[in-house]
């Protein structure tokens, strides 16, 4: 009966995070929001002066349109600050044709596809211009690229480009590490990082793979996805971490850390649901795993990056150590040999440094992995029932 109650509040207490993370992140994007510019800032920085936005993003800008795309209409114009989302898009699309990093592009596109917007077309066409077939860009934006011409079912694109990029992806995948890599054929790889992928290396191509097999049926683009799920699901940390560095000719984690809460509360779900929703493979019990992991990290104590006094959401938990030296000598360790490693990392270099900031593109991802519909309908795996 005790272990009965200790999951039932386990359950209560995930419930009651995905709800407060929701509504954080409305508040959240208000602050971030840059009503003259009708941009979202880069982040807020925890400083001397308190917790101060900084910069502007027109990537996180297109991502926070994509959360966004299916909320109510009081929590656009409280996330908005009133301008509303058809105005922010309107922004993007105004100088699009000189924007040239492939993912910014391919983001306003998704967010323009979503919202319906007339001139989603100008997007659609600088797309093709930067050439996402054999263009040098990373596996990220390639994987965007993707799903800006896949995840709207039902919405004109280029299906045609869409099956050529899906080849460019499918080709870059390696079914014996399970890892996709960093940098595809066509892109320039770094001597020492070369071999190294990253977490966002996995969900996006598994979520662009899975939209693009809802769209087309096309069952390779399925099968890749869903042996892309199967490592991110080995590979989860003890206590629901999902690590961040791989290598990508064994798939084997090169560095863990840092954990991202942006990976535990929607970017592992967002690719895990959109699995789902193409074949049917349930994810609930590694999403509750890495949601339990952002409510109580070990790491630091069992403290949450939720922190409720800031309304905000931490950006991470890392190693305390100069820069990135972890990443940086494991990265080299393992490019001498794929099991090599260096000894004492985790003797010397401690995790449990909390990083104070938080960026507009994490909560519009929240939105995203954890719309209303879904979190209506997502059952967790202790209770069989829908969390509401």
């Amino acid at each position: 009966m005790q272990v009965v109650a200790e999951q039932l509040a386990a359950v209560s207490q995930l419930r009651e995070a995905i709800k407060e993370m929701r509504a954080m992140s409305v508040r959240g994007l208000e602050r971030m929001f840059l009503p003259k510019e009708r941009m979202y800032c880069h982040c807020i920085r925890r400083g001397t002066s308190g917790d101060v936005p900084e910069g502007r993003s027109r990537r996180y800008t297109a991502i926070v349109l994509i959360g966004l795309a299916t909320e109510c209409d009081d929590a656009i114009a409280s996330a908005t600050a009133g301008a509303g989302t058809a105005a922010i898009c309107e922004r993007l699309l105004s100088d699009i044709e000189t924007v040239t990093n492939l993912g910014d592009v391919a983001l306003t596109l998704w967010a323009a596809t979503l919202l319906d917007h007339p001139a989603a077309a100008r997007a659609l066409d600088h797309l093709r211009s930067l050439d996402p077939v054999g263009g040098p860009h990373p596996m990220v934006e390639i994987a965007w690229a993707l799903t800006s011409l896949s995840a709207v079912p039902d919405a004109s694109g280029d299906d045609e480009l869409a099956a050529r990029i899906a080849g460019r992806v499918l080709g870059a995948y390696s079914s014996d590490s399970g890892v996709f890599p960093h940098w595809p054929m066509g892109s320039p790889r770094p001597l020492v990082r070369g071999h190294v992928s990253c977490f966002a290396d996995m969900v996006y191509p598994v979520q662009a793979l899975s939209f693009y097999h809802r769209r087309t049926n096309d069952e390779p683009a399925l099968q890749a996805a869903k042996r892309g799920r199967e490592h991110m699901v080995r590979s989860q940390g003890p206590d629901g971490q999902w690590w961040w560095h791989f290598d990508a000719r064994s798939g084997t984690v090169v560095e863990g850390f840092p954990v991202y809460s942006v990976h535990q509360d929607s970017m592992a779900p967002m690719a895990l649901f959109a699995l789902q929703d193409a074949c049917g493979v349930d994810s609930s019990a590694a999403i509750a795993r890495g949601l339990s992991w952002l409510v109580a990290a070990p790491e630091i104590g069992g403290r949450s990056l939720i922190d409720r006094d800031a309304d905000l959401i931490w950006r991470k938990v890392s190693r305390h150590e100069p820069g990135k030296l972890a990443r940086g000598v494991q990265a080299l360790a393992s490019r001498v040999h794929p099991t090599l490693r260096a000894p004492g990392v985790n003797t010397l270099l401690r995790p449990g440094f909390i990083d104070f900031e938080s960026r507009p593109y994490h909560l519009g991802w929240i939105l995203h992995a954890f719309s209303p519909e879904r979190l209506s309908a997502w059952t967790c795996p202790e209770t069989g029932g829908g969390l509401r």
